[in-house]
């Protein structure tokens, strides 16, 4: 590390710039990216540096950001999109599911679709119901897509910059409460490797694996719990698929029980996923029951206090070590 300080947002527009500057194929387009800077900010500087040819406003239409990119993608370009909020990419689900992640299997591997497909995700803005929804687990679904989710502005850049060098489509999800998070970020050129977990914490305890923003949540209540002699190993997936099973297998043979916390509903979330991953793999390695934290399975609310009780906490998480541990 180089001790240089970036915010998220800022590690995000600089992945995009160095890619774009190396390779003119890059090009960004999106509604408001262009002189607005993005609805984050999370282009901002981008539309002055590469012009409106490389940084294109669109209509508000997800449907044609998503199409015009698969087939810019087809024809040798490597476009990065935004969908502003995650919320709206059921609106470009054909062009994702149909196309994007489709196009190579059906053409038996002669065709290549290098597209990057950024989103934001996420509660706790007081956005309401349509703009705070965590939707990651519909994305993982579908073979023939990859899915990240950074949570430290070393790894936002480190991922998106492999993202836009990859030749599949990869959909990179952005917690919107992290654009201001501040953290190392190295100016030396680098990649985080796609499909590699990270270990954030060493313990003996208890596994606990948390996605995005739930990191930060975990971390605190990690270190509340080593102060009761409980130690928590905690991992974060970084990319949701393909999921690195084997980091998470090493850590389980260690400590034996497991806690999952990850922002989506507890219906069909992506804790479900990642708990039915180490039912089939880890099986014999538990001593208790994997123990789950996830938001509620009602619409997202607009009011800040209700807001704050459906989606996962610190006290929620620390309720779930105890549980996991005196199973």
């Amino acid at each position: 590390m180089s001790g240089r300080i970036l915010t998220y947002r800022q590690a995000v527009v600089e992945a995009m710039a160095e890619e774009m500057a190396r390779d003119e194929r890059v090009f960004l387009m999106g509604e408001d990216v262009g002189k607005h800077g993005g609805a984050f900010a999370a282009s901002k500087g981008l539309f002055d540096e590469f012009g409106p040819e490389r940084v294109k406003d669109t209509p508000i239409s997800e449907s044609i950001i998503v199409g015009a990119g698969v087939g810019a993608a087809l024809t040798g370009m490597r476009p990065i999109v935004e969908i502003m909020y995650i919320d709206f990419i059921g609106m470009a689900l054909d062009s994702v599911v149909n196309q994007a992640a489709k196009v190579k299997y059906m053409f038996g591997g002669h065709a290549r679709v290098p597209l990057t497909i950024r989103t934001a995700f996420g509660a706790g803005r007081g956005n309401a119901a349509q703009h705070s929804q965590s939707l990651e687990t519909w994305l993982t679904l579908i073979p023939g897509l990859i899915v990240v989710m950074p949570s430290t502005p070393y790894d936002a850049k480190g991922l998106l910059k492999s993202a836009i060098r990859n030749d599949n489509p990869v959909v990179v999800i952005e917690n919107k409460l992290l654009y201001g998070e501040s953290g190392e970020v190295p100016e030396d050129d680098y990649l985080v490797p796609i499909g590699r977990a990270a270990v954030r914490r060493e313990g003996k305890n208890v596994t606990m694996i948390a996605t995005s923003r739930m990191c930060k949540f975990a971390e605190s209540a990690a270190s509340k719990l080593a102060d009761e002699g409980i130690q928590v190993e905690l991992i974060d997936p970084r990319t949701l698929k393909p999921l690195d099973m084997e980091t998470i297998s090493v850590s389980i043979a260690k400590t034996h029980r497991v806690v999952v916390v990850n922002e989506g509903h507890n219906t069909g979330g992506y804790s479900n996923e990642i708990s039915s991953k180490i039912m089939d793999k880890c099986f014999y390695d538990l001593d208790a029951p994997v123990v789950r934290v996830a938001a509620e399975d009602v619409p997202i609310p607009y009011n800040s206090i209700l807001e704050n009780e459906v989606i996962p906490a610190e006290k929620d998480i620390l309720a779930a070590v105890h549980k996991v541990l005196e199973s």
